[in-house]
């Protein structure tokens, strides 16, 4: 069975992936590290999901759903394709690439504000928490995001829906 995973990007890396016209293209790489500066995406395995969220103005968005393809480096990693997506963390301390399938990048699916406040992640032991700081379904601070977290089933399958609706009001 597959697991789901929460990322941070900061807005330094939101407003890099903007300037650089990445907004409705699919990431074929992100990167994980051995620094606090690049989350480790250790506990990922191929077919993993990773939703990458973005903050803005206490507003959680889903910037792109990933699915972890392989963790290895491959002869495409010496290519301009992934070159063009080094904002994701390429020149972090070990950053390694990670070969995703994802969903375009976009900045305007909200996780509304009662999912916000009933996310629930699980450690390892099989412990799980919640968000802190989530007041009236805004993030009033984002330090309990950071990192690299393993979800819920249930609020995995919460994200997927935000996801997959967001896809058909499109259509």
């Amino acid at each position: 069975m597959s697991d789901a995973f929460t990322v941070l990007w900061t807005h330094d890396t939101c407003r890099a992936l903007r300037k650089a016209g990445r907004e409705g293209k699919r990431p074929p790489v992100a990167y994980s590290g051995i620094h606090s500066s690049l989350p480790a995406w250790s506990g990922a395995r191929a077919e993993d999901e990773v939703y990458a969220l973005h903050v803005n103005r206490c507003v959680v968005y889903v910037v792109t759903r990933m699915r972890v393809i392989d963790m290895g480096q491959r002869d495409c990693c010496r290519t301009p394709g992934h070159g063009a997506w080094s904002m994701l963390g390429a020149s972090g301390c070990g950053a390694k690439a990670v070969h995703v399938d994802a969903t375009p990048v976009r900045f305007n699916i909200p996780i509304p504000g009662e999912l916000l406040a009933n996310l629930t992640w699980r450690n390892r032991r099989g412990q799980t928490r919640g968000l802190k700081h989530v007041v009236d379904g805004r993030l009033e601070r984002s330090a309990s995001l950071q990192g690299f977290y393993r979800l819920t089933p249930e609020s995995a399958a919460a994200l997927a829906e935000v996801v997959s609706s967001s896809v058909r009001s499109d259509q």
